[in-house]
C-alpha cells in the first residue's frame, strides 16, 4: 500500500490565539461538573430509547403503520445516539475513565459498523487533517461526488447537484454495506490501509456485527411479526432512509459548503497554517443557537469547538464557542454559524460548482 508523507503543520507563536483559549476553556467552562453529567445521562436516555422502539417493532409490529413508525425512530435515535453519545466516546469524552469510553464505543456494532475502522477513519484521518485532500477520509469518499478542486471530474459530476439527493437518503446503507468493506479489502485509495494494518479480529467482528445487526432489525421481526416479509423489508428500508436523511444534514453542513476551504501542502509537506487555524479556517456551525438541533446533533452544531477541544463532552460546546467567537474577532479568523437549511443549500450549491472545471482563481491555499 503507499505510504504518503504526513502534512505538517506551522508551529505555534508566542502569541498563538489557541494557547490562551485553551487556558480560558479550561479555567472556566470545564469547571462545570453538571455538563459531564448531563451528557451521560443524555447517552443512557438515547440508548434506551433505541430499546425501546425495537422492542416496539416487535411487540406492536403487527399494525404496520405502528411497525414503520417504530423503525423510522429507531433510525432517527440510532444516529442522535451516534452523533452524540457514541461520537463523544470515539473522543474519549463522554466518561472520565477511558475503558469506560473503550466500552461504550461498541454501541457502534450494535448498529452493524465497525468500530475500529470508524475511529482510525474519524480521529486519525478526519480530524488530524480536515478538508487535505488524500487525507481525510470523510470528505473523500468515492468518485460519485466531487469534492476536492484537485479529484479527477467526470462528465457525470454536471449533475451531481441533482442525483446526491437521491443518493444521501441511501448514506447509511452505504456506510455499512459498502464502504466498510471497501476500506477492509479495498487497494484504490484506501486511505486506513495508508496508516496502519487492520488486524485480523476486526475482519472477523465486521462480517460478525454485521450479520447479528441484520438478524436483530431485520429476520427476528420476519419470524415473530404477522407481516408479510417485503412489509418488514420496507420498515427496515425505511429506518436506513430516514437515519440517513438526519444523518447528512450533519455531514455536509460543517466543511463541505460553497465558501469550503481544501488546504494543500507544499511540495515539503508543510500546511500553511497551524493546526488551531486549520481547524478554524475549515470548519463551520450550523443552527448552534437552537436548542432542539443541539440536543439532536450534538458536537455537529458547535462543530467549531468540537474540532479545537475534540476531548471536550458536546454538552460544553455551546458554552465554549463564544468564547471561540470573540478569539475569532480579535484575531482575524473565520468564524461561519448558519441555519441548516442554509447550510444544505450551501452544500448543493458546491456540488454544483465541483462539477465543472473551476476557475483557477478559485482555488489553491488560504
Amino acid at each position: 500500500m503507499e505510504k504518503l508523507k504526513r502534512p505538517v503543520y506551522l508551529k505555534p507563536g508566542a502569541d498563538d490565539f489557541f494557547k490562551k483559549m485553551h487556558k480560558e476553556v479550561e479555567e472556566t467552562v470545564l469547571k462545570n461538573k453538571s455538563l459531564h453529567q448531563y451528557n451521560i445521562i443524555k447517552s443512557l436516555g438515547v440508548l434506551s430509547l433505541y430499546f425501546l422502539f425495537y422492542a416496539g417493532i416487535l411487540f406492536l409490529g403487527n399494525n404496520t403503520a405502528l411497525l414503520y413508525l417504530f423503525y423510522i425512530l429507531c433510525g432517527i435515535t440510532m444516529i442522535v445516539l451516534f452523533i452524540n453519545a457514541f461520537h463523544d466516546a470515539a473522543h474519549g469524552a463522554l466518561f472520565k475513565k477511558p475503558k469506560h469510553n473503550d466500552m461504550f464505543t461498541y454501541v457502534l456494532e450494535l448498529f452493524g459498523s465497525n468500530r475500529w475502522l470508524w475511529i482510525r477513519r474519524h480521529i486519525s484521518l478526519h480530524h488530524a487533517y480536515p478538508n487535505v485532500q488524500d487525507w481525510d477520509v470523510d470528505m473523500k469518499q468515492s468518485d460519485i461526488v466531487r469534492i476536492f478542486p484537485n479529484s479527477p471530474l467526470f462528465n457525470y459530476h454536471k449533475y451531481q447537484h441533482i442525483y446526491m439527493w437521491l443518493i444521501y437518503p441511501l448514506y447509511s446503507l452505504n456506510w455499512l454495506y459498502i464502504r466498510d468493506f471497501k476500506d477492509f479489502f479495498g487497494t484504490k485509495n484506501n486511505y486506513v490501509k495508508r496508516i496502519t494494518t487492520i488486524p485480523k479480529v476486526e475482519v472477523y467482528r465486521l462480517f460478525i456485527t454485521k450479520a447479528l445487526n441484520l438478524f436483530y432489525l431485520l429476520f427476528v421481526p420476519m419470524a415473530v411479526l404477522n407481516q408479510p416479509w417485503y412489509v418488514v423489508l420496507g420498515g427496515w428500508f425505511a429506518m436506513h432512509v430516514c437515519a440517513s436523511v438526519v444523518g447528512v444534514v450533519a455531514l455536509v453542513s460543517t466543511h463541505v459548503d460553497e465558501h469550503a476551504h481544501f488546504p494543500q501542502a507544499d511540495e515539503e509537506g508543510k500546511l500553511s497554517s497551524t493546526w488551531a487555524m486549520h481547524q478554524m479556517i475549515v470548519t463551520k456551525d450550523f443552527s448552534a443557537n437552537s436548542g432542539l438541533a443541539n440536543f439532536l446533533y450534538g458536537g455537529f452544531t458547535h462543530h467549531v469547538a468540537h474540532h479545537l477541544f475534540p476531548a471536550v463532552g458536546h454538552t460544553y460546546y455551546p458554552y465554549i464557542t463564544p468564547i471561540i467567537k470573540r478569539y475569532a474577532e480579535e484575531y482575524g479568523l473565520p468564524y461561519t454559524n448558519y441555519p441548516f437549511y442554509a447550510a444544505v443549500r450551501s452544500h448543493f450549491r458546491m456540488l454544483k460548482n465541483k462539477g465543472v472545471q473551476e476557475n483557477i482563481m478559485m482555488t489553491g491555499e488560504i
